[in-house]
């Protein structure tokens, strides 16, 4: 079965519906999954250097404090799939671009969904800035890809080109949100829906 799981790598949802997801499809221990990761970009206009998160929490809910009911919301649903959230730690909100390419690289990888649960890990657990080149190598390098071509590619203007093409080929499809996820390209999942629904739906398709 083809999955393919549109998310952005600031999105707390995208990684709470990641690790449903994952335990959904352990659960099939006889069916192979073809999976594909493809770019949502909640800032498509975001600087690559990211900017302060005072900033952004203000430019998107009026202030930090209106943001701290979507901020409790999360943690504690994180909390459900054993993730510690530490949203208030987080410094930067970055641009995600170079985190895509990174995605992108790995495909064909088995290493690909640990590459991507460790980018999420870095900025929602660690409260690490996954907008430096710097902090994705060392993703990227720990999961067996080569720092240079990692370095080559983050340099390409044609590598971010292609990142914000399929971004805009998911506006085009007509997603608004994320996390989405489609089985044998039929719309299946939207939201961090549980994992036992998630496996309901796995059973209806063959």
């Amino acid at each position: 079965m083809k999955i393919k799981i549109f998310l952005d790598t600031i999105c707390g949802w995208c990684y709470i519906g990641h690790k449903k997801l994952f335990k959904a499809l352990a659960e099939f221990k006889d069916r192979k999954f073809e999976v594909e990761y493809a770019p949502f970009l909640l800032n498509p206009d975001m600087p690559l250097a990211g900017i302060k998160r005072s900033d952004y929490l203000v430019m998107k809910f009026g202030s930090k404090e209106n943001a701290q009911p979507m901020y409790d919301r999360m943690t504690e649903q994180a909390k459900s799939e054993n993730l510690n959230f530490q949203l208030n730690d987080i410094q930067i909100t970055p641009s995600t671009i170079l985190s895509h390419i990174l995605i992108d690289l790995s495909k064909g990888m088995k290493e690909q969904n640990s590459i991507v649960e460790n980018i999420f890990k870095t900025y929602f657990i660690d409260a690490g800035n996954i907008g430096d080149p710097e902090n994705l190598i060392t993703i990227g390098v720990k999961n067996g890809l080569k720092k240079e071509i990692i370095k080559e590619a983050f340099e390409s203007k044609k590598k971010r080109d292609e990142i914000l093409e399929k971004n805009q080929l998911a506006y085009t499809m007509g997603i608004t949100g994320v996390p989405l996820v489609t089985f044998n390209d039929q719309v299946a999942v939207q939201g961090a829906e549980s994992t036992e629904s998630i496996i309901e739906k796995i059973k209806k398709f063959n």
